[in-house]
C-alpha cells in the first residue's frame, strides 16, 4: 500500500485539527480597525543643534553649583537635596511607579495559593441533602492548593510590563528633574540675595551722599549763596534715598526666608545670611549647543520614556483582540467531619483551562485601542513640546551669557569714565578751583554706574545658573538600568 493510501496517525490528525482550530480562532477575532500612524518626533537636526557635542570641561558636573565657589551655598544645597519635602514627594512617586512595575511582573508569572477553611453547620431536613446529613450538625473542612498561569502567546503581558517600566523610568527621571529645579532655585536665590546686599552698599553710599548735599546746601543758604528751593530739593532727596535702603532691607529679609525654605529649614532660620556677590565665580559655559543636550535633560528623558510606555500600551490594547488562554489546577481535601478529612477518599483534584475569544464586543476593544493610540500621540506631542522648550531655554541662556559679557565690557568703560571725572572734580576742589557740589554731582554718576555694575554682575551669574539648569544640571541618564523596585 502506498503512503497516499495509508491512514493518518492520530497524532497527525490532532495536530492538524489544532492548527485548523487556532487559525479559525484568529480569523474569528474582533477586527482592530485601520492601522494607526503616530505623530512624528522632532529630530535634533530640525532644532539647529550641533552634531558635535560640547567638551566635558564646558558641561556642568553633578554638583555644578560648586563652580560658584561658595562653601556655605554647597552646605545648604546638600541639606536641600536631602530633606526638601518636594523631593521626598517626587522620590515617593518614583518608588510607587517602580512598585507597580514589580506588581505587573509578578502578576505575569504562575500564581500559586493555598487555602484552608472550616465551618460548622446544621443542614435543613427539608433541603437537598438526604439523611443522615439532613437535620443534623456537621463540621465541613476544606484544604486546597491552587495553581494558575496565563501563557503570553500574543505579547499582552510583555507589553503591559514594558509600559509599567516605562512609567517607572519616567518617574525616576521626573525625580531627577525636580532635584535639578530645586538646586537651580536655590542657586538663583543665593545670587539674588548677594545682589540685594551689594545694592544695599551702593544705596547706603547714595544716602550718605544725599545727606552731604543737604548739609552743604544748608550752609550755602545760610551764606546767601542758594535759595530755599535748592534746600527743599536737597531735603526731599534724603528720605527718598533712605526709602531705597529700607526697601532693599525688606528684599534681603524675604530672600533669606526663601533660601531657608528651599533648604528645607524654617523661614527664619538664616537671619544673618550674607553671600558676597564679588566672591562668586562664573561657571564655564559651552560655546554651542550639541544634540547630546536632549539626552542630558531629565525632563526630555522622562517624556521619551512616556512615549515608550504609551507605545507598549498600544501593543497591549492590540493584543486584547487575540485569544486569552488561562490554565489552572487545584488539589486538596474536602470532607464533612474532621475524622474523615485526611482519608484518601476525601481528596479532590481538577484542572480548569479557559479560553476567552473576543468576536463581537460592540466596539469596546476598538475604542480602547483608539484611546491608547491617542495617548501615544499625546505623549509624542508632549515630547516635542518639551524638546522645543529645552532647546529654547538653553539657547536663550547662552545668548544672554554672551550678550551680558559684551554689556559688561561697555559698562566698565562707562564706569571708568565716571570714576575719572569724579577724581578730577575732587582734585579741582582740593586746588580751590571748584565747589564741593560739583564733586557730589559727579559722584552721583559714579554711584549710578556702580549700581549698573552690580546688576550686570548678578545677571551674569544668574544666567549661567539658568544655563546649568537648561543643560540638565550635570545629570547622567541611568533610567534604562531600572528593572523593578525589588531589583
Amino acid at each position: 500500500m502506498s503512503d497516499l493510501s495509508r491512514p493518518r496517525s492520530r497524532g497527525t490528525f490532532l495536530r492538524g485539527s489544532l492548527a485548523l482550530a487556532v487559525a479559525s480562532l484568529l480569523v474569528a477575532c474582533a477586527n482592530p480597525g485601520a492601522a494607526h500612524h503616530p505623530l512624528e518626533r522632532t529630530a535634533s537636526q530640525a532644532l539647529g543643534l550641533a552634531t558635535t557635542p560640547a567638551s566635558t570641561a564646558e558641561l556642568p558636573t553633578a554638583q555644578w553649583w560648586k563652580a560658584l565657589g561658595d562653601v556655605q551655598l554647597d552646605a545648604l544645597m546638600g541639606e536641600a537635596l536631602a530633606q526638601h519635602p518636594s523631593l521626598a514627594v517626587a522620590r515617593a512617586r518614583a518608588a510607587q511607579a517602580a512598585a507597580l512595575a514589580d506588581a505587573r511582573r509578578a502578576a505575569n508569572g504562575p500564581q500559586a495559593g493555598f487555602g484552608a477553611d472550616v465551618s460548622r453547620q446544621r443542614y435543613t431536613a427539608n433541603g437537598l441533602y438526604p439523611p443522615p446529613i439532613a437535620g443534623n450538625v456537621y463540621n465541613s473542612e476544606n484544604l486546597q492548593a491552587t495553581l494558575s498561569w496565563t501563557p503570553d502567546f500574543f505579547g499582552l503581558h510583555h507589553a503591559e510590563l514594558e509600559a509599567a517600566l516605562g512609567q517607572a523610568r519616567a518617574a525616576q527621571a521626573d525625580a531627577a528633574a525636580a532635584a535639578n529645579t530645586l538646586a537651580t532655585q536655590l542657586a538663583r536665590s543665593w545670587v539674588a540675595l548677594a545682589r540685594i546686599l551689594a545694592d544695599q552698599q551702593v544705596a547706603q553710599q547714595a544716602l550718605e551722599q544725599r545727606q552731604s548735599i543737604k548739609r552743604l546746601t544748608s550752609d550755602r543758604v545760610t551764606a546767601g549763596l542758594d535759595s530755599q528751593v535748592e534746600l527743599t530739593q536737597a531735603d526731599a532727596a534724603v528720605p527718598e534715598a533712605a526709602a531705597q535702603v529700607e526697601a532693599l532691607a525688606e528684599q534681603a529679609t524675604l530672600a533669606r526666608r526663601q533660601i531657608a525654605v528651599l533648604a528645607g529649614k524654617a523661614p527664619d532660620a538664616l537671619p544673618a545670611l550674607a553671600p558676597q556677590l564679588g566672591a562668586l565665580a562664573l561657571p564655564a559655559v559651552p560655546a554651542v549647543l550639541g544634540a547630546d543636550l536632549l539626552g542630558r535633560r531629565p525632563d526630555v528623558v522622562a517624556a521619551r520614556w512616556r512615549i515608550e510606555a504609551a507605545t507598549q500600551g498600544v501593543s497591549a490594547a492590540r493584543s486584547e483582540f487575540y485569544p486569552n488562554i488561562n490554565l489552572s489546577a487545584f488539589i486538596g481535601l474536602n470532607a464533612l467531619g474532621l475524622d474523615s478529612l485526611f482519608q484518601a477518599s476525601s481528596r479532590q483534584i481538577g484542572v480548569a483551562p479557559a479560553l476567552r475569544l473576543p468576536i463581537f464586543d460592540g466596539g469596546r476593544l476598538r475604542a480602547q485601542l483608539g484611546g491608547r493610540q491617542a495617548e501615544l500621540d499625546a505623549a509624542i506631542g508632549q515630547y516635542n513640546a518639551t524638546v522645543l522648550d529645552a532647546v529654547k531655554q538653553a539657547g536663550d541662556a547662552l545668548a544672554s551669557v554672551q550678550s551680558i559679557a559684551r554689556q559688561q565690557a561697555l559698562q566698565q568703560q562707562a564706569q571708568a569714565g565716571s570714576e575719572k571725572a569724579w577724581r578730577y572734580a575732587k582734585e579741582r576742589y582740593g586746588a580751590g578751583l571748584g565747589n564741593y557740589l560739583v564733586v557730589l554731582g559727579t559722584e552721583s554718576q559714579v554711584l549710578a554706574q556702580r549700581r549698573q555694575a552690580v546688576a550686570l554682575e548678578a545677571r551674569a551669574l544668574d544666567v549661567r545658573v539658568a544655563l546649568m539648569n537648561a543643560l540638565g544640571g550635570g545629570w547622567s541618564d541611568d533610567t534604562a538600568a531600572l528593572q523593578t523596585a525589588a531589583r
